[in-house]
């Protein structure tokens, strides 16, 4: 039985510890420390106040919840339910989208401040207290809508992965669909006699989270230009979700991909290569595209060969070539499968 909590082992305690549980599993030790600190953040966050109303989501959650893919995903990403964070703008309706354009700029506008206010005034003093009480000490600072966790690393060596934690932090969805589940630290499960953080957050059902994935690498396709750094992890994630049937039962839901499509139409509007606006529905409706061309390919390949390199895939070893070609299969399946589904408009 764990009796020993791991915030109170001293530096070069937690040091051997982690190097234990690394030769008994597949991840990196400077990997296991930073999961720790992940997990630590996420407890604290989900346990104020506050936690009933955020969404863990994203690939972290995909990667420790749903167990969907292997990759060591390195950031948290929250969704702070928009009815319980500005319900003056909301109402009390079902519909959670502002009815015009005018009123989605002003609703942006005020959820982004409102936002950035409450990571700097609420969210980093609750972590900054939370970290200090359970052995913890880190830097904690907000930028904007996001939170970063700095700490001194036990190890050396971690190049493409940081030692620093970063939320980012949304407000303008539900997060739904959601389920309440339990995030625990991967070291966990190789180091019995220590305890570890753990976390019960609501957490985003992996289906919407493939949308969410998958009208993101639309835009990049048919944009054609953009940063590409840390953003083939989408693309692994896809193949991941399909291996594991969340694509397949993604796909099936017609409403779920229609929802992700409106609300990214409504607050996340884009213009592709040519100038014209991106049309979200059409792409969830058989007009899906995964594949990038030219240098833009080209720069998802660098930053793929990246994550090879230290070791972020876990073993997931296959070449970016392969990645490439199991997302067209995808969007072949998901463009063909819908337009065959009954009842497309």
């Amino acid at each position: 039985m764990a009796d020993t909590a791991f915030g109170e082992l001293a530096v070069g305690d937690k040091r051997d510890a982690l190097a234990l549980a690394a030769t008994r599993g597949d991840h990196l030790a400077h990997l296991l420390e930073k999961d720790v600190w992940i997990v630590e953040v996420l407890k604290i966050l989900i346990e104020a106040p506050f936690g009933s109303h955020l969404i863990f989501k994203g690939g972290t959650s995909l990667a420790k919840v749903w167990r969907a893919i292997r990759r060591f995903s390195e950031d948290i990403d929250i969704t702070y339910d928009i009815r319980a964070f500005a319900p003056d703008l909301v109402g009390d309706g079902e519909e959670t989208l502002p009815p015009n354009r005018s009123q989605e700029q002003r609703w942006t506008k005020t959820i982004r401040r409102r936002l950035a206010e409450w990571v700097r005034d609420e969210a980093a003093s609750t972590v900054h207290a939370g970290l200090a009480r359970d052995g913890f000490p880190a830097t904690v600072r907000a930028k904007g809508e996001r939170l970063y966790v700095a700490y001194d690393p036990a190890f050396k060596g971690y190049g493409f992965v940081r030692p620093e934690v970063m939320v980012d932090f949304g407000a303008r969805s539900t997060g739904e669909p959601c389920q309440t589940r339990t995030v625990e630290c991967d070291a966990a499960a190789f180091l019995p006699n220590l305890s570890f953080p753990t976390a019960r957050p609501l957490v985003m059902l992996a289906e919407r989270t493939f949308w969410e994935k998958a009208t993101a690498m639309h835009v990049f396709c048919v944009r054609q230009r953009g940063r590409g750094e840390r953003l083939s992890r989408h693309w692994h994630d896809l193949v991941r979700l399909d291996d594991a049937g969340v694509a397949e039962t993604a796909i099936a839901d017609r409403a779920l991909g229609l929802a992700v499509a409106r609300h990214k139409g409504v607050f996340f509007r884009e213009k592709d290569a040519s100038g014209s606006w991106i049309d979200y529905e059409a792409a969830v409706a058989g007009d899906l595209r995964l594949i990038p061309e030219g240098p833009a390919l080209d720069t998802l390949s660098n930053d793929y060969n990246d994550m090879l390199t230290y070791g972020v895939l876990l073993g997931d070893d296959e070449p970016f070539s392969t990645v490439i070609a199991r997302c067209a299969d995808i969007e072949e399946k998901a463009n063909r499968l819908i337009a065959l589904t009954p009842g497309r408009e």
